[in-house]
């Protein structure tokens, strides 16, 4: 890899290497969230047979399968970020899984089988997971001592990015499905993977590539400094899968019970699936508010630490299967709640997730050594992989041989509810416990 760049050039400007990352990230973005936004009502509505027959999956089913495959993806960061950092390096590590990535995109757009489904996810899982590790820290990479300044605007166009991306894919790829067919509402995420793809190997010079550490990276990571740092963010990620076993029912109870709702906003009918752009909406117009407005105004009245907003955030997120509750509840009685009450459920859900998620990532980051920080991250995603894994074991268990469900309606909600504030519980008892030894360490910074 001699002729590539392996340190970053000293300039005051952005580096080049970073319109590519951006590029790549909205591509990528709207590809996976495009197949997401559409797989629980293809499972439902358009699956067929081997022999050309509708062979349709009960909601339960499909709920259980959506979180599996995100379960699935979320936990594959961890094989990937050693892959990269210990063997591959980030490019090579990126540029392989992408191909991998494409590859599952095209089978889902030729067969609508089980099997095409069942291959397709498996290798959009091993190629997204594979590189979730790998992107966002490869933005990091490409700073140096003199333009360190301009490292928050990047990673704020980064996380702009991956809303932008999913926002518009979440509203166009159940229009394409409901219009053209599964063969193209998959198709058009697997061209914008493509596109991604290429995006990313055009800007091979302009990146910074870093080597990989080779089998002594495996040592530290196993030492005692791998160890301490794990203990430390260990509890922390179990209580936040919570989070994630309700936030990824977006992409799945909650477009079904959309199904049943009045979905007409401004003289337009929405599909259900496209209700799931609200979020990264949401996301896009909250983090400038509560960067530039709400947290000002919060430590006016008390100091507003990270461990503090984590707990809040935590609090905030059982708020919203109230709200669908309620919305499950009017529908057992045969009424048709509007989707602005479901919307309202998405608000709260954004507002926990700013509170909650951007400040466990930037925690993270800041409490690992320098070079374990993709490898932290991994873990962080293994907590979403664990709550979808929960989240699609209780939709198995609830199952009665009947075809009835253990969790009826409203109930299922309040399930979840309560399991969000148990955990939100545990956790503030454990960031009580530990407050001023996190923020001690959060002050430090990544310099350990």
């Amino acid at each position: 890899m001699s002729h590539y760049l392996t340190a970053p050039v000293s300039t005051p400007d952005m580096p080049g290497g970073i319109p590519y990352i951006i590029v790549n990230d909205v591509a990528e973005r709207f590809s996976f969230y495009g197949l997401r936004a559409i797989l629980v009502i293809f499972m439902t509505q358009y699956l067929m047979s081997s022999d050309g027959q509708l062979a349709t999956l009960p909601d339960e089913d499909a709920t259980s399968y959506f979180h599996l495959f995100t379960a699935t993806a979320y936990f594959l960061p961890l094989l990937g970020a050693i892959i990269a950092d210990a063997f591959w390096g980030k490019y090579k590590t990126i540029i392989s899984l992408s191909l991998v990535y494409c590859a599952g995109h095209f089978s889902l757009f030729l067969d609508d089988t089980q099997i095409g489904l069942f291959l397709g996810l498996t290798l959009v899982a091993v190629g997204s997971g594979g590189i979730k590790p790998c992107v966002a820290s490869n933005v990091g990479d490409q700073f140096g001592k003199t333009n360190k300044h301009l490292l928050s605007r990047a990673y704020s166009w980064y996380y702009l990015g991956i809303n932008l991306g999913s926002s518009t894919s979440s509203l166009l790829t159940p229009w394409l499905l409901e219009h053209f067919g599964p063969a193209v509402a998959f198709g058009v995420p697997g061209a914008f993977m493509a596109l991604a793809t290429l995006t990313f190997w055009a800007g091979r010079r302009e990146f910074v590539h870093i080597p990989p550490a080779g089998q002594g990276y495996l040592q530290d990571i196993t030492g005692p400094e791998g160890r301490r740092v794990v203990k430390r963010l260990l509890v922390i990620y179990v209580l936040v899968a919570a989070f994630w076993s309700l936030f990824d029912q977006q992409g799945s109870t909650w477009v079904l019970q959309a199904q049943n709702m009045d979905r007409m906003v401004f003289g337009v009918e929405l599909l259900p699936a496209q209700i799931l752009a609200a979020n990264p909406f949401l996301i896009i117009l909250l983090i400038p508010t509560f960067t530039y407005l709400i947290y000002p105004a919060m430590n006016k009245l008390f100091e507003l630490t990270p461990a503090r907003q984590m707990c809040i955030g935590m609090f905030l997120a059982l708020t919203p299967f109230l709200v669908t509750a309620w919305c499950e509840s009017q529908i057992q009685l045969g009424l048709t709640p509007h989707i602005s009450w479901q919307l309202l459920a998405y608000l709260l859900l954004s507002v926990a997730e700013v509170m909650l998620v951007i400040t466990v990532m930037e925690f993270s980051y800041t409490q690992a050594p320098k070079r374990m920080k993709s490898l932290v991250m991994s873990f962080f995603y293994l907590s979403i992989s664990a709550g979808n894994v929960f989240t699609a074991v209780v939709n198995q268990i609830i199952q009665n041989p009947d075809g009835s469900s253990k969790l009826e309606g409203a109930m299922y909600h309040l399930f979840f509810a309560g399991f969000m504030g148990t955990a939100a519980v545990l956790f503030a008892l454990y960031m009580a416990s530990y407050d001023m030894d996190f923020i001690i360490h959060d002050e430090a910074g990544s310099n350990d």
